[in-house]
């Protein structure tokens, strides 16, 4: 076996390598950012840095080797057998991985042994079941700056063989980048600063050179793996740009040395056109995917009711990507209904699914030779299972589950031979053996029985000697140092045969070996490694032939994800009493009794969830005021009008009593404060970026929600700019999008007043002994009562401050409150030809006094001292 270290020699200051630590930088070099796991005898060892951060990770000892001051080498590692344990934790922890194996048994092996690195883990590319999330896509990835308007990106899943592009602007761009989310990002050299700081630095970044993202390459390196010379019949030809990102994402596996991707059948194209419109503030708003709070839940952990991890991946894709095709979410609705109405034939359905798993993600395994024996079991048992789908669905009166039916293949060939070929009850690990079944292979049965009638026959031989020799006490053994010998005592060894060879003496008795014996020996032990390599060898067959299957077998999992969603609409519809919306081409959304799918369920046992109407449409009720007191249930109102349309639009059926959806093809929110304090953004500059963004993008179809516009800053400011933009969406030239609004800025109830589209609704309390009662209904009508020192009282708050709140506020309403109204009901009609928002009596002798002693400065003589005098004079007069 290799040293891992050699002495050093010292010679005027200069460290000579060992052989074992040249052929180990070397591969370092080549993969400078990764831990390199370097394969040396029945170990991975790292060394250095890696080292270092290995033992942190992965809980194993740091040491070190030194030949004196000058050579100290930190070292760690763990045994080879043990990688499927270690791996995942290194990758989980955001890095990757080089796997450097021995290519040649070190055994034969007369220098050192040769080497190379097999695999490059990252957190984006893995097929291991430890580092891959069960219920979530795993998406390398890839974007390409045509210009800065124009950008390309693709995402590929390895584990499941999914390949999807797309251009766009970059605020397309990002919403793709918030719903894909993917776990690394391959991004041109030179681009690396502009990608950050257009889209944020947390994701995992790998960079090529300029000549990787050019369309020549990218297109011809495509078109070769999909062995076309065109990409129409993808449907992505007019995808230049995201064709380029798709190309480097795929050069990217070849340099990961991922080179099997005969799992990657096809490649698609996101039709932006064909979706509703989630920026990433909705989807982080809507609390889509996940919760904001430490252990809040979202949307999705309460309608995934799925079976497989399959039907949870393609429901957390529907979810961001909801349809605006009419046609395509009523043939979901079908099936759903369908299945309410059908309960047995959705219980057989569902029996099925849970015997297919995750055949999605299997079947890549097989496709790169990477299935053990109990993963291809797996694939034949979820055959046989699609089989009992496919005839359950054939006998439906549904159209769209007998087309399932119709393109769902049995492949019955290749299950077949998987049967015939490996025992029922396969260990994991194709190298223990006992893997291939009796009758496949005529040389391994004989082997096999060679084997296992080893025992009998030395038996036989035992006993054949022992008559023959007349030693009753006759024994055949077997040690590691000559095999199975044959052990006399001493009392008998004067019987023993000439040709008898004696390998050993001990105290008591003598060890002799027969030319019958050693024939015999080998031929067992011969016996043991040629079954293995017969069984390594029928196995490769085996998955070479499941090649042809592969894109009918992914076509099955397809649909088997599709229908296990649906299934899961018709489960959660069933348990929490959901509804079929109708969906239609107009404009108007009716939401009868709606109710909040995630709040209602995590209320305590026994208490009723308050429904709500909710009526808008672009003709008389565009834009609805809410006001209310907080903690009276504003935010929620907003949130589940939102989930409900959406909930629609993926073909579900919705919390409510009835629901009529005109299509909608954007849902902006712009709801909460949050500082991006990283950024060096207040939560006032957040709330405008966000609103800016609604303002800029809105349509006929749009849907907004926007909560305490304008409470980041001042009042003054911030009634000013929610009147402005209230009044920007009423008077929009060309799009009348449906708008809630909800707000303590109780002055800009006068609005409905004015524009004939907005109107007043407020959510209702009841005061009862100076307490507030919380009644959570929404009525027509605005309120003038926020109710604050109320909820700061429930909140806790000592009486002493709630006695002065109650104090400053009577003044100011009586004063203040009285002058802002006035000013907003003079200066805010359309007609008014100086419209203007006057808060402050500007005829106020104060302040006609300090305007006059400004102007009256003469700023170019005037010294920084005497301008300090002055602003405080002026403060002065203030108090």
């Amino acid at each position: 076996m290799e040293q891992l270290f050699e002495e050093v020699e010292i010679a005027c200051g200069k460290v000579t390598e060992t052989p074992l630590m040249k052929q180990y930088n070397s591969f370092k070099a080549q993969y400078p950012d990764a831990v390199l796991l370097f394969r040396v005898g029945d170990f991975y060892e790292t060394f250095g840095e890696d080292a270092i951060r290995a033992s942190k990770i992965l809980g194993i000892v740091l040491t070190h080797r030194s030949n004196g001051a000058a050579a100290k080498v930190e070292l760690a590692g763990f045994p080879h057998h043990a990688l499927d344990t270690y791996l995942p934790k290194l990758v989980r922890a955001g890095l990757r991985v080089a796997i450097c194996d021995q290519l040649e048994d070190p055994k034969l092996a007369k220098t050192i042994v040769k080497r190379g690195v097999t695999e490059l883990v990252t957190p984006s590319v893995s097929y291991n079941d430890l580092i891959l999330e069960t219920k979530c896509n795993n998406f390398l990835g890839s974007i390409h700056f045509h210009d800065t308007c124009t950008l390309g990106i693709a995402f590929l899943d390895i584990s499941t063989g999914e390949f999807y592009v797309a251009q766009g602007n970059p605020a397309y761009i990002d919403k793709l980048l918030q719903s894909f989310a993917p776990s690394e990002m391959v991004v041109e050299k030179i681009k690396l600063p502009l990608f950050k700081s257009e889209f944020g630095d947390k994701y995992l970044c790998s960079t090529f050179e300029d000549w990787v993202f050019t369309p020549e390459f990218s297109h011809d390196l495509l078109l070769k793996h999909f062995n076309t010379t065109s990409f129409k019949g993808f449907g992505v030809e007019n995808h230049t740009h995201g064709l380029v990102a798709g190309g480097a994402a795929m050069h990217y596996l070849f340099e990961t040395q991922h080179n099997e991707v005969s799992h990657i059948t096809k490649i698609s194209r996101i039709e932006e056109d064909q979706y509703v419109w989630l920026d990433r503030f909705t989807i982080r708003n809507l609390e889509l995917i996940s919760s904001s709070s430490e252990g809040g839940v979202s949307l999705l952990d309460v309608i995934d009711k799925n079976i497989s991890p399959m039907g949870s991946r393609l429901l957390r894709k529907w979810l961001l990507l909801p349809l605006k095709n009419k046609k395509l979410i009523e043939e979901r609705q079908t099936v759903v209904s369908f299945l309410i109405e059908n309960h047995y034939i959705s219980q057989q359905i569902a029996e099925q699914i849970k015997l297919i798993g995750d055949l999605e993600r299997l079947i890549s395994k097989a496709a790169v030779a990477r299935a053990n024996p109990r993963e291809l079991m797996q694939i034949k048992n979820a055959l046989y299972a699609v089989e009992e789908i496919k005839t359950v669905l054939k006998r439906t009166d549904n159209p769209v589950l007998e087309m399932i039916s119709s393109q769902l293949n049995e492949a019955k060939i290749i299950r077949k031979r998987i049967k015939d070929t490996i025992v029922n009850d396969p260990p994991s690990n194709i190298l223990k053996g006992n893997v291939i079944a009796k009758g496949v292979d005529k040389e391994l049965d004989d082997l096999r029985n060679i084997s296992s009638s080893g025992k009998n026959y030395l038996i036989d031989i035992q006993r054949k000697e022992a008559e023959r020799t007349g030693i009753p006490s006759l024994k055949v053994s077997y040690n590691n140092v000559f095999g199975y010998y044959l052990e006399v005592s001493n009392v008998h060894k004067n019987k023993v045969p000439r040709e008898w060879i004696r390998k050993q003496t001990l105290t008591n008795a003598e060890r002799y070996i027969t030319e019958e014996l050693k024939e015999y020996e080998a031929k067992i032990l011969g016996a043991e490694d040629k079954i293995l390599v017969i069984e390594q060898r029928v196995y490769s067959e085996l998955l070479l032939a499941m090649q042809e299957w592969i894109q009918p077998i992914q076509r099955n999992a397809e649909l088997i994800a599709r229908l296990d969603v649906l299934h899961s609409f018709s489960a959660l519809a069933s348990a929490n009493n959901y509804v079929q919306p109708e969906i239609n081409e107009g404009y108007v959304i009716d939401i009868q009794n709606g109710r909040h799918p995630v709040i209602e369920m995590q209320l305590p046992v026994g208490e009723k969830y308050i429904a709500n109407d909710m009526y808008l449409d672009n003709e008389k009720q565009q834009i609805l005021i809410i006001t209310g007191p907080n903690m009276s249930g504003k935010s929620a109102l907003l949130r589940q009008t939102a989930l409900i349309v959406l909930l629609a639009q993926i073909g579900s059926f919705v919390p409510a009593d009835a629901a009529a959806i005109g299509l909608v093809d954007k849902i902006f929110t712009r709801v909460g404060a949050s500082d991006n304090i990283s950024s060096g953004e207040s939560t006032f500059m957040v709330e405008m970026n966000e609103t800016a963004s609604i303002l800029n993008n809105i349509s006929n179809r749009s849907l907004i929600l926007l909560d305490e516009i304008g409470r980041g800053t001042s009042t003054y400011d911030g009634v000013s700019i929610a009147w402005a933009i209230a009044e920007f969406l009423h008077e929009h030239k060309s799009h009348r999008a449906k708008v809630l609004f909800a707000t303590h800025y109780h002055e800009l109830n006068q609005m409905a007043d004015k524009f004939n589209r907005i109107k007043n609704f407020h959510v209702t309390v009841k005061e009862i002994n100076n307490k507030v009662l919380f009644l959570r209904k929404l009525v027509a009508g605005g309120t003038e009562h926020s109710f604050g020192i109320h909820v700061a009282r429930m909140a806790g708050m000592p009486q002493a401050v709630l006695t002065r709140a109650d104090e400053i506020l009577k003044k100011l309403e009586k004063s203040e409150h009285e002058n802002l109204a006035k000013g907003l009901t003079a200066s805010t009609a359309k007609d008014d030809p100086a419209v203007q928002l006057s808060f402050i009596n500007l005829n106020d002798p104060l302040l006609l006094q300090i305007k006059e002693d400004i102007l009256n400065i003469n700023i170019d003589n005037l010294t920084p001292v005497e301008a300090l005098l002055k602003l405080h004079e002026i403060k002065k007069l203030l108090r």
